[in-house]
């Protein structure tokens, strides 16, 4: 255990977090840059004393629940996480739920595809990251709560209705099936994280079909080449679906286009003029 290392290592981290990043009301008398140290020891489950003293490099070596509290505290990327466990001397076993940083060539890499929806998913089917066309297509990530911008949610629990299902796609139960599946092996992955389990019991609960799905043990997934969106505006628009795997970061980049020169190629060039603003209503 590096104690000098590590102290600074908190200290460095504990500076570039703003209490509005978790949270907490920034005050008119705050002197530190970032969070206070009694703030990190309550985000973190642990006494101030002990966070003071891992700080000052006088503690002993933490054990492997507090430094998951130190990385959770600190909002620490998966790198930052495992160079946490090393300075403490106990290497990182498994991360403890799915990771939510996308990198950010990979946001780039949508910005610089104005003729493609593209976006990024979870292990759990959250979507993370979105590129413009993405939000016309489907629909305006950006004013959902997160709990909302969940796939799976959306195929299994939201509007069923021919047309409707799944923004109208012409594969919603393949996709349905496919998401069952990798959610198993998901929560086989992530056996303690919390909100794995609880958007499991969710969708048992409220989707017979995945109920159904569910009981199968399936673990297998296929993927679909090709899809149709059935669009309230510019009505079917078919897609090639292509989807590329972030290995290290057990997320997905998904990325629909259209045949050059096809009908649906031009019904993409109007979703990106014309966004996700309501064209259908009196005065847009």
């Amino acid at each position: 255990m590096d104690r000098r290392e590590l102290a600074e290592f908190l200290r460095s981290r504990r500076a570039r977090i703003t209490p509005a990043d978790v949270g907490l009301p920034a005050g008119r008398r705050r002197r530190t840059p970032g969070l206070r140290r009694e703030e990190v020891a309550q985000l973190a489950y642990i006494s101030t004393e002990y966070y003071t003293r891992l700080e000052q490099a006088r503690a002993p070596r933490p054990s492997r629940e507090v430094l998951s509290g130190l990385a959770r505290a600190l909002r620490l990327s998966d790198v930052e996480r495992e160079h946490l466990h090393h300075l403490a001397g106990a290497p990182p076993g498994p991360p403890p739920g799915p990771c939510r940083e996308v990198p950010p060539s990979i946001l780039e890499m949508l910005n610089r595809l104005p003729g493609t929806a593209g976006f990024v998913t979870s292990a759990t089917y959250e979507v993370l990251a979105w590129n413009p066309l993405a939000a016309a297509l489907m629909e305006d990530f950006s004013a959902l709560p997160r709990h909302e911008r969940n796939l799976a949610r959306r195929v299994f629990l939201g509007p069923q209705e021919p047309g409707k299902r799944l923004y109208g796609v012409s594969d919603a139960d393949e996709f349905a099936r496919d998401c069952a599946q990798r959610l198993r092996a998901t929560a086989a992955r992530y056996p303690e994280d919390p909100e794995v389990r609880g958007l499991v019991a969710e969708l048992r609960a409220g989707s017979e079909q995945f109920a159904r799905l569910w009981s199968s043990h399936d673990v297998r997934a296929g993927h679909t080449l090709r899809k149709t969106f059935l669009h309230p505006l510019v009505g079917t628009v078919t897609v090639d679906c292509d989807v590329l795997d972030i290995t290290d970061r057990d997320q997905r980049v998904v990325l629909n286009t259209a045949v050059p020169g096809s009908s649906s190629e031009e019904a993409l060039r109007l979703l990106s003029v014309v966004g996700t603003q309501r064209m259908d209503v009196s005065g847009a």
